[in-house]
C-alpha cells in the first residue's frame, strides 16, 4: 500500500498523475494525504477542499494533523504547533477523510524530527475521544 502525500507545491487536481504513475507500475493500492499547501514563506496552510477533490479520484484520503500544523523556519529544522492538530483532525473528518495520520512520541520535546508537531499520548487519546464523539453523532 502506498501512502502518497499530496506534495505541498500542487494542487489536488494534479494527484492523479501521481497515482496514473503508480498504476502503470502495477500498483493501485494507494491512500492519498492532504497535509497542507506552502503559503507565503513560512506557514502551511490546508486548504479542506482538497479532501473533497481527491476523493473524486477514488481512493481513501488520509488527514495528516500534525504535518498540517508545521511551519517552515529559516535554520535546520521546521517548527510547528501542536495544539493545532487536533483541530486539523477533526476538520479533516467533518470534510470526509477516511483516516487520520498523526506522529505521537511519549515526549514530543525529545523527538528526532518534527517535534513541535507532535502530540504527546495524552494529546493523542484526547484528539481520538473527540474524534470518536465526531464519529458517534454521525457528523462524520
Amino acid at each position: 500500500i502506498l501512502n502518497i502525500k499530496k506534495p505541498q507545491f500542487i494542487s489536488s487536481h494534479k494527484m492523479i498523475y501521481i497515482i496514473e504513475k503508480c498504476i502503470s507500475s502495477g500498483n493501485n493500492k494507494i491512500l492519498l494525504t492532504e497535509r497542507g499547501s506552502m503559503f507565503g514563506a513560512d506557514d502551511l496552510v490546508v486548504d479542506f477542499r482538497n479532501i473533497i477533490e481527491m476523493k473524486k479520484i477514488g481512493y481513501p484520503i488520509i488527514m495528516d494533523s500534525t504535518h498540517s500544523c508545521q511551519k517552515m523556519s529559516h535554520g535546520s529544522t521546521t517548527s510547528g504547533n501542536r495544539e493545532y492538530a487536533p483541530y486539523f483532525a477533526k476538520a479533516g473528518a467533518l470534510f470526509g477523510c477516511t483516516g487520520i495520520f498523526a506522529e505521537v512520541h511519549p515526549n514530543p520535546a525529545n523527538g528526532l524530527s518534527d517535534s513541535s508537531n507532535m502530540l504527546d499520548f495524552k494529546m493523542f487519546a484526547n484528539m481520538v475521544k473527540d474524534l470518536r464523539s465526531l464519529k458517534d453523532a454521525n457528523l462524520c
